[in-house]
Formats: C-alpha cells, sequence, structure tokens
C-alpha cells in the first residue's frame, strides 16, 4: 500500500471525526476497501506521529477527537515526496542556473517550515547522500528569464539586444515572445520576430539587454509549440523538416539505444549489432555535430547534403592535425 493512499485515508478518517460521524475500523475498512488492520495502523500513525487526540466513545462507537481545536498539520509529505522535491530543487539549481540559487533556497526554507509531523526536513543529510556535477552551461540572466515569463504571461512583445554568434554582431529587434524551453540546461526563447518576420529561436545567455514594450500581441492561433520542437533537433530547429538516416557501428549502437534522441525516431536493428537509427528534423547543423562526435562510429547515409558536409568537415579537421 502507498503512502499516497494513507494520507487519502487519513484524510478521509479526519473529515468523518470533523463531521461527527464518529467512524470506526469496521466501517472505515468497508468504504474504503481496506482491511481492519490497515484502519488500525492509520489511527495509529495518526495518535503516534501526528499527535492526534482520537479517543474511542463506547455509547456512539467510534472515535472522536478529545481537542476540537487540533487539526492535521498544514502539510503532509511522504519521504518519497520529500525527496522528489530535493532532487528537483538541487537539479533546478544546475539547470536554472546559480543566480536563481537565494530565491530557489528561499522556496527550500519556506516548505521545510511548511512540513510538520511524520517527515522532518533534512536537506544536509539529503545532500551527502547524492551528487550532482553541473552542465556546462552558459550563465543566463535571472532577471530576463523573469521578464521574459511575464512578457509571455501577458502577451506583450519584447525589445531586444541580440548577439548573434555566427555572424559575431549585435542587432536590436522586437519580438512576440511565445515560450521558454530548456535545452541541456540552457534556455532559449522562441519568438516570433518582426525583424524577419518568422518565429526565430534566441539563446536567452545572447540577450545582453531587453525591456518589455507596453505593446499587446495576439498569440497565433496556427502555432504550435509542440510541432515546432518537434521538428527541431536538440536546440536547433534549422529549415524545413529533413528525412535524416544515420548508421551507428555495433559498438557506438549500444548507446544510442539507451536514449530517445528523437520524437519521430526509428530504429532499424542490423544483424551484425549495428544499427540505422531514422529520424525527421529541421536542425541538421545539430545533427552534424552530433554525430561528428561519435567519430567512425557513425555515418550519415542521408541526405546527401548533410552527408557532404560532414565529408567537408572532416577534411577540414584532416587538414587542421596536417593528415
Amino acid at each position: 500500500m502507498s503512502q499516497r493512499q494513507q494520507l487519502e485515508r487519513i484524510m478521509e478518517i479526519d473529515r468523518r471525526i470533523r463531521d461527527d460521524e464518529y467512524p470506526n475500523a469496521n466501517r472505515l475498512s468497508k468504504s474504503l476497501e481496506v482491511s481492519r488492520r490497515v484502519i488500525f495502523n492509520d489511527r495509529d500513525f495518526m495518535i503516534n506521529r501526528l499527535g492526534a487526540p482520537i479517543e474511542f466513545d463506547r455509547v456512539r462507537g467510534g472515535w472522536y477527537y478529545s481537542d476540537k481545536t487540533w487539526v492535521l498539520p498544514g502539510m503532509i509529505v511522504t519521504e518519497g515526496e520529500l525527496l522528489a522535491f530535493f532532487l528537483s530543487v538541487e537539479i533546478s539549481k544546475r539547470y536554472l542556473g546559480t543566480s536563481l540559487e537565494s530565491s530557489l533556497r528561499s522556496a527550500v526554507e519556506k516548505i521545510s517550515k511548511g512540513v510538520k509531523g511524520p517527515v522532518t526536513v533534512d536537506m544536509d543529510t539529503l545532500r551527502s547522500h547524492y551528487t550532482f556535477s553541473a552542465p556546462m552551461l552558459i550563465s543566463a540572466n535571472e532577471q530576463f528569464l523573469l521578464d521574459i515569463h511575464h512578457a509571455i504571461y501577458g502577451s506583450q512583445c519584447l525589445w531586444i539586444r541580440y548577439y548573434a554568434a555566427y555572424r559575431g554582431e549585435y542587432t536590436e529587434r522586437t519580438v512576440m515572445p511565445y515560450h521558454l524551453n530548456n535545452v541541456r540546461g540552457d534556455w532559449y526563447l522562441i519568438a516570433f520576430d518582426k525583424l524577419r518576420n518568422e518565429f526565430r529561436t534566441f539563446l536567452v545567455s545572447r540577450i545582453e539587454n531587453l525591456k518589455i514594450l507596453p505593446e499587446k500581441f495576439i498569440r497565433d492561433a496556427k502555432f504550435s509549440i509542440s510541432d515546432w520542437m518537434g521538428s527541431a533537433f536538440q536546440a536547433d530547429r534549422g529549415g524545413e523538416a529533413t528525412d535524416v538516416s544515420i548508421k551507428f557501428n555495433a559498438v557506438t549502437a549500444r548507446y544510442i539505444r539507451e536514449r530517445n534522441w528523437h520524437a519521430s525516431q526509428k530504429v532499424e536493428e542490423l544483424e551484425d549489432g549495428s544499427l540505422i537509427l531514422h529520424l525527421k528534423t529541421g536542425g541538421l547543423g545539430e545533427v552534424k555535430r552530433w554525430v561528428l562526435q561519435y567519430g567512425s562510429g557513425a555515418e550519415v547515409l542521408s541526405p546527401e547534403s548533410l552527408r557532404q558536409e560532414c565529408i567537408d568537415e572532416i577534411k577540414s579537421v584532416a587538414g587542421v592535425y596536417g593528415i
């Protein structure tokens, strides 16, 4: 029986006691479809761990609170829920960026103070049991993330000064913010760019400055964030979605099988232990970088344009090393 189910039963027992129904183990076991032993265990938990002043009324044949001012703790959590909360906070500290650490710590303290009774919050003990390695992130401005959130929520345009790394220059533009997407710890803004007259993806850490404008915009009902991200590969959406096939040798295939790389992926197993990964994406630039990291363990089969780009890149690398 799960801890969540136990908490649900405890809340039901508490409700019936407060409604002066004088519940007992027999009636509760029938209505909640559990054994009498389970109900007695719940009662004992309420008395011994939550401090519930439960007494038995022999005349009415059921339980009541001897102190009617007693209430269930404001927050009851299971050990599993507490662990999940701790893990989410620790991971968030690394994936949201260190600038948000003070806000996250404040959230931990507030929630910890609200947890009473059966579970105590000991973050230091939990930290001694789990270790997180921070990813290599480009630091994002905390205030920018909050401002973008407010702009998305209020459907307000943003003015941004943005650094385009591939051109090595800054541009100023007005965008209609739709969505924030976190890819491997880095934050990306998906917005309609008035300068280019199309939807674009902007790395938040490359935004040098921004302002929330009073100008409102109406979201395009035809725009689907799931479709937009579904045609991307990791952080790169690129152009139109294209069918891609990549062959991985038997050794590399062991690692490829372990993960779901793209929503559209299909794996074709080959007799020698190798495989061909089929997917449809527009982020071919990111696909090229991803494939090349596996060296001779990966080979682009199609499209021909991507295969040629990989060949050119390999030749260029060989030239760097004087091969």
